[in-house]
């Protein structure tokens, strides 16, 4: 009897799995099904099946501590990402960066530029012109137009003063949030600060319109 219970509640848990949308619930769900295909295996001792069921327990007594290892990665890698601060993410980010002198009132793009690069200021501010904007030492722009629909601009760029920049390529900046969970966290508080900027900006604006973000 039990060793029929154990058998279908395996067999439901590994069903459930295939319906998780995340990794650590799906994580977690093959755990449990691994101690249940464990204990089914074990009790084949008890019902005389044990010679039928031994490669069951071996193959869930192998994938067990596989797991663990998965979801302890899982979780530490979700704390980290949690915790990690802008200074982190940007220290990271800065040897995959290239510098850049310019002198002031150089443009940097114009709207409706394709957008290949992503900056950071290092010395000087930048000027964005359609909305009458400033932006200083170790603020990153550039960055919506790498995501946008169509890859352009939605605003100028000009150095107010002689700038120094580091720079980074749009291939370089999609690697990296693909590959680096801390990095496109980062670029996703990024985007969402601008439009939460944006629909502050257009809440108290008396026409209510929406300025353009970078």
């Amino acid at each position: 009897m039990w060793l029929v219970i154990t058998a279908w509640i395996a067999a439901v848990l590994v069903f459930s799995s295939f319906f998780m949308k995340t990794m650590i619930p799906l994580r977690i769900v093959a755990i449990v099904s691994n101690i249940a295909f464990i204990t089914y295996a074990l009790l084949g001792i008890t019902y005389g099946i044990f010679d039928r069921v031994y490669p069951i327990l071996v193959l869930h007594a192998s994938l067990l501590p596989l797991n663990l290892l998965r979801l302890r990665q899982l979780t530490r890698l979700s704390r980290a990402v949690q915790e990690a601060t802008d200074e982190d993410v940007l220290q990271a980010l800065i040897p995959y960066m290239k510098t850049e002198v310019h002198q002031k009132g150089s443009v940097l793009f114009r709207q409706g530029d394709r957008a290949d690069r992503l900056f950071m200021i290092q010395e000087g501010r930048v000027h964005f012109p359609e909305i009458d904007k400033h932006i200083g030492v170790g603020e990153i722009f550039g960055e919506v137009g790498l995501f946008a629909g169509q890859s352009v601009r939605a605003l100028s760029a000009v150095c107010a003063e002689d700038c120094r920049l580091w720079s980074i390529s749009r291939e370089k900046t999609l690697e990296l949030y693909y590959q680096n969970p801390k990095f496109g966290f980062f670029l996703i508080r990024l985007v969402s600060g601008l439009v939460l900027e944006d629909v502050r900006a257009s809440t108290m604006s008396p026409g209510g319109s929406r300025r353009a973000t970078r």
